[in-house]
């Protein structure tokens, strides 16, 4: 039987491992890359993933989709989606059930569509790599990711062809593949900010087990806000210079992109990053206009400072949550490209007083440990126990449309909750539940993930009538919800399966045209 791969799905780059004859392997994507873009273009009729897409992003940027991650189960109308949608370079529409779609390649496509296609460039490189078939995966996601966005990873996955035998939480997957389960028992911190994404969890490990004692995140912090500081710097540099505004057309805005991101690159190892843009344009008498500069370490480390407080915060907090100070800390794992910015390991250094560990390149950390789950579930000999927690509050809707907690953020899972409530009106014969994962007191500003109706109360005066209403979340994060009338014993119940997206017939559908 063909092995499950771990699979790190990220905003920036994608990777793939196997576990094999005991190790872990990391597995070429493309040219012996260890990592690809996920990227994907909708060009002149062909569908491009990857380097491809990539290398022709600059030829037609409208149509090039990258970042999906960040729109991942996400509701087109909220403030912050609106926000990331800004920064983007293709157009996305809202969809039939308030997700982001994206239009590209002369029509309407669901994240779900442009995920899989990454998937399935992955499952292809792992077919020539193996020689086999591959069919299983566990696939890693932020640990933040709600009951929605975890539903959407796993269709987009089935869209591509592929089992998710588990949904893991990418700072478990970095415990994992640094074999921290081994040994004896300490505290430690995980500090994931990729492409996209910043991702914190604080976990005890040791004895053949990581158990999560709290974790938390930010979905648009990551590398991609760090090039849009640089970006704008460079628009004033170049505005200045030549009198061409940057924004003023979408393939000179690509090239200054690409320059950022360049530069921010070039500064992990160098005290300064020369940037070159010639033929950004032409001038009044028709000469062309180029422009050169330099951008220094500080100078960069200014731009971003206060991103990088904000992970700290974050960071501080989450330690706070786990009962811990931040110099109480046995180790640190810095995960995704951007912890080698010197600035982020010298906060994290002065923060916690101990150098990160090092080991396993940031990179294909996620990956790694995905595949060691995988072993895990495909083999009961390689041992170890994983104790995650719930990233957000679940609970249900109450008077004045607040949100009453059922089950806290950071506890542990499985677990299970129960409370009693009571009518609220006269002769009321019917209550309505509606269930959210979240952390605000207001249920508008959190995720609903269902509802539904306990009839055939009894007509009495308000508060007369009593009903229990027991939550459980499975280690999957499979919610269920039990209404009962504590009168007569008459229930009615609910399973939460992130139910919210693409319906089975349209993922049947893009399954089968991916496959053609």
């Amino acid at each position: 039987m063909a092995p499950i791969v771990g699979i790190d799905l990220g905003t920036t780059n994608s990777c793939v491992a196997v576990f094999e004859h005991g190790k872990p392997l990391v597995v070429p994507i493309h040219d012996n890359h260890l990592t690809m873009p996920s990227i994907v273009s909708f060009s002149q009729g062909q569908t491009l993933v990857g380097e491809a897409a990539k290398r022709q992003f600059i030829n037609d940027v409208p149509n090039t989709v990258f970042a999906a991650k960040r729109l991942m189960g996400r509701n087109y109308a909220d403030p912050q989606t609106q926000q990331a949608i800004a920064q983007l370079t293709f157009p996305c529409v809202g969809g039939p059930n308030g997700e982001v779609w994206v239009v590209a390649g002369e029509r309407k496509r669901a994240i779900q569509e442009i995920s899989a296609l990454v998937l399935a460039e992955i499952k292809e490189a792992c077919r020539r790599h193996l020689n086999a078939d591959i069919s299983r995966a566990v696939i890693a996601v932020p640990a933040y990711f709600n009951d929605r966005q975890r539903h959407a990873t796993r269709q987009a996955a089935k869209i591509a062809g592929l089992e998710v035998v588990r949904v893991l939480n990418e700072p478990t997957a970095a415990a994992l593949a640094f074999g921290l389960h081994q040994g004896g028992e300490r505290r430690v911190a995980v500090y994931d900010l990729g492409g996209g994404t910043f991702d914190v969890s604080i976990l005890k490990v040791g004895g053949g087990a990581i158990e999560v004692l709290a974790t938390a995140g930010d979905a648009f912090l990551g590398g991609r806000d760090f090039d849009q500081r640089v970006f704008a710097w460079l628009a004033e540099q170049v505005l200045s210079s030549t009198g061409i505004d940057a924004s003023g057309a979408v393939q000179t805005t690509h090239r200054l992109w690409e320059a950022a991101e360049a530069a921010k690159i070039r500064l992990t190892d160098e005290p300064a990053a020369e940037i070159a843009l010639p033929f950004l344009g032409l001038n009044d008498a028709g000469a062309p206009l180029h422009h050169r500069c330099s951008l220094d370490r500080p100078t960069y480390e200014r731009l971003v400072a206060d991103l990088v407080e904000r992970t700290v915060e974050l960071f501080t907090e989450t330690v706070s949550l786990a009962g811990l100070a931040p110099t109480e800390l046995d180790e640190v794992l810095l995960v995704g490209g951007m912890t080698r910015t010197p600035l982020v390991r010298r906060r994290v250094v002065e923060l916690t007083r101990c150098e990160p560990a090092a080991g396993v390149h940031p990179d294909l950390v996620v990956a790694v440990g995905a595949a060691v789950q995988g072993a895990m579930l495909a083999d009961a000999t390689v041992p170890a126990v994983l104790l995650d927690v719930t990233p957000h509050n679940l609970g249900v809707l109450t008077v004045a449309g607040l949100a009453e907690t059922m089950i806290e953020k950071n506890t542990r899972v499985p677990a299970s909750a129960e409370k009693r409530f009571t009518t609220v009106r006269d002769d009321q014969e019917q209550v309505r539940i509606v269930v959210y994962q979240g952390d605000s007191r207001q249920i508008d500003k959190n995720q609903v993930l269902g509802e539904f109706h306990l009839e055939g109360l009894r007509r009495a005066p308000r508060g007369q009538v009593q009903i229990d209403v027991s939550f459980t979340i499975s280690p999957e994060g499979i919610v269920s919800v039990t209404a009962t009338d504590v009168e007569t014993g008459k229930a009615h119940a609910l399973r939460i399966t992130g139910a919210v997206g693409l319906s089975d017939q349209v993922v049947e559908r893009l399954s089968l045209e991916l496959r053609r």
